[in-house]
């Protein structure tokens, strides 16, 4: 019998400040530290706040539709389990292996990510020439750094689900300290003229800068799915899974607007434009020394850290709950007796996520924007099946009621397609042919693994997880 049949036995340990730093930590990782600067450039101070809003307003409602479906079914595996039981088996599959992807490389990112700013910190540290990719040059110290984060965080991870959940709380913290020094800081000291302009006042104007701002959504505010995906830990009554849901997306709306109106109130268009670091420039600008600016850096190490541990407890529980529907090879569904963690789910999420250095920081952002079409994708699938279970069973328990579940779930799927078409020829951040590569590879891997295990352990196995759901709804 394969492991995929065996009975799901992870531990409920997760309180309420456990799950929302999981999910606050998540969606807070290191882009905000880079690429705030650019968005205010692009779509000015006052077009990128509005545009954070707008872009936090869409994922607020796709979170909702998580938050009901989370409550209703609090199993393992997520959007796996909402899609399958609204969809159908394959579907199931496709919606959840594009998260994995969305999951997978936001992990191997980080180990990137992790070297990268450890070079602002000590410059030229960097030594060792490998190769070159894409015009970059690959160091070995450089690499060093990503593969030793990177194996501490597997380390972390494969120790339970406790051991990670203490760091993210520890480390969220450090962050939200940093983060409120700053705000509070550049309301006191900082100068409204700096603000100048408003909108951005290219050849498309306000409206095209609000649109090149929006564009980062998808990428920085990922992370709130990853509740869902271990909901089987969570110890909360499951109305509560839903609601600390929500709260964690508002929180990260509240978070990025503060930190672009904080940049914007210290630096002006000029600093902005010659900064590469826009936030630690800001921070050292409030308190007027180089401590500041590198402790918003740490801090930006933290996001990394937070965001990395999320999504391996987030890839890992998808890439178990395949493997435990029959979708996956059996080993991938394996838990560990004593710690509780889907262990070889885990060391696969480590051995990409260790190979990544290896590939420099371009190859790196190929994968990153392929995986966010992934994770875009799954929010359409959920989207869909919030729809679908609403009007065929509209008598299943939710625990977490949506109000005016109709036009939440319209809305949901009407952004969620516009999120998609983001992604798409014609758009101004579509993928590159190479991206395009990367993610039809994942997708047809991700198939011939289907069909493999489809063969090997039929469709039972799926449908035993799916009259599980039943039992918890």
């Amino acid at each position: 019998m394969s492991n995929a049949s065996q009975p799901t036995e992870f531990v409920r340990v997760l309180a309420r400040a456990d799950v929302l730093a999981l999910a606050f930590g998540a969606m807070i990782g290191w882009g905000w530290i880079v690429l705030t600067g650019g968005a205010i450039l692009d779509g000015g101070s006052l077009g990128a706040i509005i545009a954070f809003i707008i872009g936090g307003i869409a994922v607020l409602l796709v979170g909702l539709t998580y938050a009901e479906l989370a409550a209703a079914m609090p199993q393992v595996g997520g959007e796996h389990v909402y899609s399958y039981r609204a969809l159908g088996h394959f579907a199931s599959f496709v919606c959840t292996w594009s998260i994995v992807l969305g999951y997978v490389s936001v992990a191997s990112f980080e180990a990137v990510a992790l070297p990268t700013v450890v070079e602002h910190l000590f410059p030229g540290y960097a030594v060792g020439d490998l190769w070159t990719i894409a015009g970059w040059e690959v160091k070995a110290s450089w690499v060093a750094v990503g593969v030793i984060g990177s194996l501490v965080m597997m380390v972390i991870n494969y120790l339970g689900i406790s051991t990670a959940a203490l760091l993210q709380k520890v480390v969220t913290g450090l962050i939200l300290i940093a983060g409120v020094m700053f705000v509070t800081g550049s309301l006191f000291s900082g100068d409204t003229g700096n603000m100048q302009p408003l909108f951005a006042s290219g050849e498309h104007g306000a409206f095209g800068g609000i649109v090149a701002v929006l564009v980062l959504v998808p990428f920085l505010f990922v992370g709130f799915d990853v509740i869902p995906q271990a909901a089987e830990e969570i110890d909360l009554p499951f109305r509560d899974i839903g609601k600390v849901l929500v709260l964690s997306v508002l929180m990260a709306v509240a978070w990025y607007t503060l930190i672009v109106l904080g940049t914007s109130l210290m630096l002006d268009n000029d600093a902005l434009g010659g900064s590469t670091l826009s936030v630690p420039d800001a921070m050292q600008a409030v308190f007027d020394g180089a401590w500041a600016g590198n402790l918003m850096v740490l801090a930006g190490i933290a996001g990394i850290i937070t965001s990395w541990n999320a999504f391996y407890i987030g890839g890992s529980r998808a890439i178990y709950a395949l493997a435990h529907s029959g979708m996956l090879p059996a080993f991938l569904g394996k838990l560990h007796p004593r710690y509780k963690t889907p262990t070889n789910a885990i060391i696969l999420i480590g051995v990409l996520s260790t190979l990544a250095p290896f590939f420099g920081r371009p190859a790196l952002v190929w994968l990153v924007d392929a995986g966010g079409l992934g994770i875009v994708i799954a929010y359409l699938f959920v989207s869909l099946s919030f729809l679908i279970l609403r009007r065929r069973e509209p008598e299943m328990a939710r625990p977490y009621r949506v109000k005016a579940g109709g036009l939440v779930g319209v809305l949901a799927v009407l952004l969620s397609l516009g999120m998609v078409f983001l992604y798409l020829p014609g758009s101004p951040s579509a993928l590159v042919p190479v991206e395009w590569v990367v993610f039809g590879g994942w997708m047809i891997a991700g198939l011939l693994l289907y069909v493999w295990a489809r063969q090997r352990y039929g469709r039972e196995v799926g449908d035993r997880l799916i009259r599980a759901s039943y039992t918890k709804s």
